[in-house]
């Protein structure tokens, strides 16, 4: 009997799943994620299903981790301190592909150097000046390098790296070794966003070993790709971009697993995110633009994955503008209120009753912060400095943290820094309120949810007559923009053109008055056309609302709370290695190579170098992930031009995947 381990590390739970021959589940967990050291919370999770199983942890042939963190992160506008050195490119570049929204303010050092599309050097390299800028940047968390026409020669990447590695011992991140492919700032976004997340990254996959060998689990450990794929642990520190939208990736490839399904869409709802993909023939779609995450777009493969933030602990937003009034949620997850009571129940009880005994609503009500404890916090200002002093390791009601204005947004960079946490009301609150959950204080949510529902609309009323009142209307309002997202999603990939954006045509009025079946002069009628899977710990809870207001069948499978974890185990090891071949003059064919271009007079030659050196790498980091069993395919897309009647080469990309199972270790 072989029995694997899947582990997802999400931003509220860790689950866990074991496998057994690959064909069925016999135990599943879940375990609070623990920010200040992620390993106690996996720790938790992979001793609770040990014991549900009985299982002994020397029985374990694999593990293999997803986790949302990366995403999250992305979403939430989180990672560490980060510099980038832009090599051959002008200052002006950095204002393409949000670039500069990427960097939020982080140093840049744009230098002379860089290649030419030929791969010859179009400048001389400045290292003195990159010499100055390490000099005057100090706490930076990792590094990203991007130079111009690096996939055709990185040498000035190469030499930029090896400088500041020298000078600093921080990781570097060089754009040519996350994509093959043309356009400069995309690669750069790219880049920066891997070494702003190496940090987070190589602390969660450290830990998790270490808890692996603490238990007495002796097996390989595995981290799934943002494609599903499955990548060594090794692999994913050096690379952990690829680990974007792991965790919604390893949901797509669990519910395949577990339903079967050929045509439907995918969501996958945590406590952060909602994330929805599409199944068509079985197979989740490859976005071929490169991932999409946090309003970010990179040059990462992944799986073609809408992700928004929306979740269980989305912040709830109350409207006061307007006559009618409501609420919001999100896109920034915050710890819910019934958990913060769960962990500091005096200080947040004492804090909730005093607030209610007060005559009128504050600004802060029902709102709680705390340090994350082993979340370093170089490079922060003065104001952000007393923030954290005033707070030590305390849980403070936010009314006695901020005292001025300005604070408000130091408070947000620490957020943004993922060092401290804001607590607040959430559909998990209201869930709680309305008995729908039980696993925190109950009690809590219900205060909280008293004081939100005093606050005035814009008609001087109140938002709800009482705390039911008022958990109804964020069920509610979670219900519907969870089916505005499906729906976006859903005229993203229709393939009839309705002459407007996804998200607008989600939100028309003619697709609201279609979804309620208007019945007038005019007869409308809007409904999703295939299924829903609902994947995620409340997803029972929520979808079937979800599914009656789309009009469709929604599928709810068994495990579906732990999908991620399932997917995690169920995938292979696949690696895709990638090159060009270009023209530079007539009769001569260049092979961008690592260590520089070669030239040939033949395009097949050229081509079959490059195939076998790319063969070459895709099965050598094959078989470094644990991969066994390997198979190599190979795709060659060819660009010709007609001239004067006959084919000119222009272009060849050559494409090398690998790919096999796992390796399990022996008993």
């Amino acid at each position: 009997m072989t029995l694997s381990l899947g582990v997802d590390t999400g931003g509220t739970y860790t689950d866990a799943a074991l496998i057994r021959d690959e064909r069925d589940v016999i135990a599943t967990a879940k375990a609070l994620t623990t920010r200040s050291d992620l390993a106690i919370g996996v720790g938790n999770a992979i001793r609770a299903v040990l014991d549900q199983a009985g299982v002994a942890p020397g029985d374990i042939g694999l593990a293999s981790l997803s986790t949302t963190l990366a995403t999250n992160a992305l979403v939430e506008g989180q990672g560490g301190r980060v510099a980038l050195v832009y090599v051959g490119f002008g200052e002006s570049d950095l204002d393409k592909h949000g670039l500069r929204e990427a960097l939020k303010g982080d140093p840049a050092l744009v230098i002379a150097g860089g290649h030419s599309h030929t791969g010859s050097e179009a400048a001389p390299l400045d290292l003195g000046a990159l010499q100055s800028f390490l000099v005057s940047n100090k706490g930076i968390s990792g590094f990203a390098v991007a130079g111009l026409f690096a996939t055709r020669n990185p040498e000035h990447e190469l030499t930029v790296a090896r400088a500041i590695t020298e000078a600093t011992g921080a990781p570097v991140t060089c754009s040519h070794q996350l994509s093959a492919k043309l356009n400069g700032p995309k690669r750069a976004v790219t880049a920066v966003l891997n070494a702003r997340l190496i940090g987070m990254i190589d602390r969660l996959i450290g830990r998790a070993q270490d808890t692996l060998v603490e238990i007495g689990i002796d097996a390989p450990m595995m981290v799934v790709r943002g494609d599903g794929a499955l990548m060594s642990a090794e692999q994913a520190r050096e690379r952990p971009i690829e680990t974007i939208l792991s965790g919604p990736a390893a949901s797509i490839v669990g519910a395949r697993w577990l339903t079967g399904v050929e045509n439907a869409l995918v969501s996958d709802i945590g406590g952060t995110t909602t994330d929805v993909a599409l199944i068509r023939g079985g197979r989740p779609k490859i976005d071929p633009a490169g991932a999409q995450v946090g309003g970010f777009r990179t040059m990462v493969e992944a799986v073609a994955m809408r992700t928004y933030g929306l979740g269980g602990d989305s912040q709830v937003h109350v409207i006061t503008e307007g006559l009618q009034g409501g609420v919001h949620l999100g896109p920034r997850r915050v710890l819910p209120l019934s958990l913060i009571a769960a962990e500091a129940g005096e200080v947040v009880h004492a804090a909730l009753d005093a607030q209610l005994r007060s005559a009128s609503t504050g600004e802060y009500d029902a709102r709680f912060v705390r340090r994350v404890l082993g979340v370093p916090a170089e490079g922060i200002g003065p104001r952000e400095t007393v923030l954290l002093d005033r707070l030590g390791t305390r849980v403070l009601p936010l009314s006695d943290l901020l005292r001025t204005r300005m604070e408000q947004g130091a408070l947000t960079r620490l957020v943004d820094r993922g060092i401290v946490q804001v607590s607040g009301l959430t559909p998990s609150d209201a869930s709680h309120v309305l008995g729908r959950l039980h696993a925190w204080d109950a009690e809590a949510a219900q205060k909280g949810m008293e004081l939100f529902a005093r606050k005035r609309t814009g008609n001087g009323e109140r938002l709800a007559k009482d705390a039911e009142t008022l958990a109804t209307m964020i069920i509610d309002q979670l219900t519907e923009q969870t089916a505005q997202t499906l729906l976006e999603t859903a005229f993203a990939e229709e393939d009839a053109d309705f002459g407007l954006p996804p998200e607008q045509l989600a939100r028309h009025v003619l697709t609201r008055r279609g979804l309620s079946g208007h019945r007038g002069l005019l007869a409308l009628d809007v409904a999703l056309n295939l299924p829903v899977v609902g994947l995620g710990a409340s997803a029972a809870s929520y979808y079937p609302a979800v599914g009656a207001r789309l009009r469709c069948d929604t599928i709810l499978p068994e495990h579906g709370g732990v999908a991620n974890a399932i997917g995690a185990v169920v995938g292979r090891v696949t690696l895709r290695r990638a090159g060009s071949v270009t023209a530079p003059a007539e009769g001569r064919y260049r092979v961008h190579l690592v260590d520089g271009p070669q030239d040939f007079g033949d395009p097949e030659q050229a081509m079959t170098l490059l195939e076998t050196v790319l063969r070459g790498e895709a099965e050598q980091a094959a078989r470094a992930a644990g991969a066994e069993d390997i198979r190599i395919l190979v795709n060659r897309d060819i660009r010709q031009v007609p001239v004067e009647g006959r084919e000119v080469f222009i272009e060849a990309e050559v494409t090398v995947e690998a790919s096999g199972r796992p390796r399990i270790a022996a008993e």
